[in-house]
């Protein structure tokens, strides 16, 4: 018995116990966040348009505003160019443009933002427009393209690249040791990751795009962009490293898979999603990158400054991060490759 136990105690140390304790935790928290987001869609404020002559313009979007459970959040256009920029600009997600001669309105979507959004707009706003005995006809303005099943290609490109990142800086640190012995160390990895993140970044771009035509735009400019989102997850995960060592490895897939891929807003768009999840997508990595791809396959490039911003911060803040740390680093690349390596 004796030996026995001393064979699980050269087999699992302390140290091996204690990440099993932490991947239990993960694992938890992957299922809660995933089932969390997902499991109840419920649209809630929807950014909406209401085109309609001045004299019934008030009444149109009073009824939409009044709609039980808040699921749109709809604002008076001037006109149907108005509504068409700003859906352009998405700054909303649809707009009806009513007649008030006629029985049938029209319904603008842009399902190139996202299908779940514009299926919830076409039901949400069916319902409405019954109930006063009307009817409105959808008219797709920014569709998604017939080779990206329900708009998610957008969503996958920037799962893979953020994959690619985080798995290429952990590799750095089970071989070599996480933290950097010093900032020489720490700007050479920095620059073996730039490097990475062109190539994935082109070759996912070339994957999407000519070879599978799952995802249409400009392959040059989804290539910078995946260079982002690439650099972004992997100095996410040199400067948690850098800060908890081979457990910041952990960490980053806290941040960029568990609570960034549900908020992302790939299966489901934020006003879909519930509160939390909601708020935090736009400032992490996926849900920056997913908005970005898709405002470059679908929306000629147009409102995309505050995601590029988010990118950018998370790739120069965890740079700062990784520098800052690998000067308290000496020494230790060896000593903690050794016990990766145990």
């Amino acid at each position: 018995m004796r030996m026995f136990l001393g064979e699980i105690k050269d087999a699992v140390r302390p140290r091996a116990a204690l990440l099993m304790l932490g991947v239990l935790a993960l694992g938890v928290l992957f299922i809660a966040s995933y089932a969390g987001a997902f499991h109840k869609p419920q649209p809630k404020d929807i950014a909406f348009g209401v085109v309609a002559p001045e004299q019934v313009r008030a009444q149109a979007v009073a009824r939409l505003k009044q709609l039980p459970g808040s699921p749109l959040d709809p604002r008076a256009l001037d006109s149907e160019q108005a509504a068409r920029e700003q859906l352009e600009d998405r700054k909303i997600y649809g707009a009806l443009v009513v007649d008030p001669t006629a029985d049938t309105d029209r319904l603008l979507l842009a399902s190139g933002g996202g299908a779940a959004a514009a299926d919830a707009l076409t039901e949400i706003v069916g319902e409405a427009e019954a109930a006063q005995q009307r009817t409105a006809t959808p008219e797709d303005v920014f569709p998604a393209d017939n080779g990206d099943a329900r708009g998610l290609s957008a969503f996958y490109l920037v799962v893979g690249w953020s994959v690619g990142g985080y798995l290429c800086a952990a590799i750095l640190a089970v071989s070599f040791g996480a933290r950097p012995a010093n900032r020489t160390r720490a700007t050479i990895r920095l620059l073996a990751l730039g490097v990475f993140s062109a190539a994935l970044g082109l070759l996912g771009s070339v994957v999407i795009g000519p070879i599978l035509g799952a995802l249409p735009g400009s392959v040059l400019g989804l290539w910078g962009l995946g260079a982002l989102v690439v650099f972004a997850a992997g100095a996410t995960t040199f400067a948690f490293q850098g800060m908890a060592g081979i457990v910041g490895i952990g960490l980053t897939v806290l941040v960029i898979v568990i609570a960034g891929n549900p908020s992302a807003g790939g299966a489901y768009q934020y006003p879909l999603l519930p509160p939390f999840w909601r708020e935090i997508g736009p400032a992490l990595p996926p849900g920056a990158g997913t908005w970005a791809a898709r405002s470059i396959a679908y929306f000629d490039g147009h409102a995309m400054t505050g995601p590029l911003l988010v990118l950018a911060a998370w790739c120069a803040g965890g740079a700062l991060v990784t520098l800052l740390f690998s000067s308290l680093g000496k020494g230790r690349d060896a000593v903690e490759a050794s016990e990766v390596r145990q």
